[in-house]
């Protein structure tokens, strides 16, 4: 969550907590509160889904290091050691089990060492007579798929990162609208209150977000007076 939509979503939980303890009778106000509450409760659940998205991008990425260095430290190794023995042979093989990604980047890596398993699989009686372990490429095969995985789990833990992201943004903004309704009846709630009036006036103030322009809100002074920074407005 950044830290534009978890001051939104502080303010709209003071919010929630100042309605459940000055309950609106009116239709309209109550059901302003109720939807700032749910929304409280959804952004909780989104920040959950954006959090758990970036520990799976986190993690992806170690996994990824991991299995790179333990296939070329292996398999890898295993084959081009090969090539160059039955490349006395057929000497194209020197070339063909030469690992040369094209690109420093786990894509052109996978690209190279998928091509070293199928040609491994395609002369693998040839190179059979050099010592080629079938074990040795089983465990290419399976480092390859796990390698695979681990591309799966951060691509879908970006998407939902992303799509958590614009989730909360989107509930931010709804918030922030539903707080502004309530903040007219509020004030005519309370307009013989000072006292309620400057904690609903705090509890729905957004500190040191802008909007529209403004300088950033400071503070409700006593009575509810702006601060000397700037207007104090309700969910910025």
């Amino acid at each position: 969550m950044n830290a534009e939509c978890r001051k939104i979503y502080e303010m709209a939980t003071h919010v929630a907590h100042f309605c459940d303890g000055q309950p609106d009778t009116d239709a309209g106000g109550g059901l302003s509160a109720a939807k700032v509450k749910e929304m409280v409760k959804r952004m909780e659940q989104v920040a959950a889904a954006q959090r758990a998205g970036l520990i799976d991008v986190h993690a992806a990425a170690l996994e990824k290091r991991r299995l790179r260095r333990e296939t070329l430290a292996g398999p890898i190794t295993h084959l081009a050691e090969l090539g160059q023995l039955a490349g006395r042979e057929q000497h194209e093989l020197r070339s063909t089990f030469r690992f040369k990604p094209g690109a420093s980047t786990y894509v052109a890596f996978r690209t190279a060492a998928g091509n070293m398993l199928a040609e491994a699989e395609t002369h693998k009686e040839v190179l059979g007579k050099h010592g080629l372990s079938e074990s040795v490429l089983t465990l290419f095969g399976d480092l390859l798929n796990q390698f695979d995985a681990a591309v799966e789990l951060g691509a879908n833990g970006r998407t939902a990162h992303k799509g958590a992201t614009k989730q909360l943004q989107a509930l931010a903004t709804e918030i922030g609208a539903v707080v502004r309704v309530m903040d007219a009846r509020n004030r005519q709630r309370f307009q013989d209150d000072p006292q309620l009036l400057e904690s609903w006036i705090s509890a729905s103030t957004v500190l040191g977000v802008k909007r529209g322009g403004a300088t950033p809100v400071e503070p409700p002074a006593p009575g509810g007076t702006p601060g000397a920074g700037g207007e104090v407005r309700p969910a910025a």
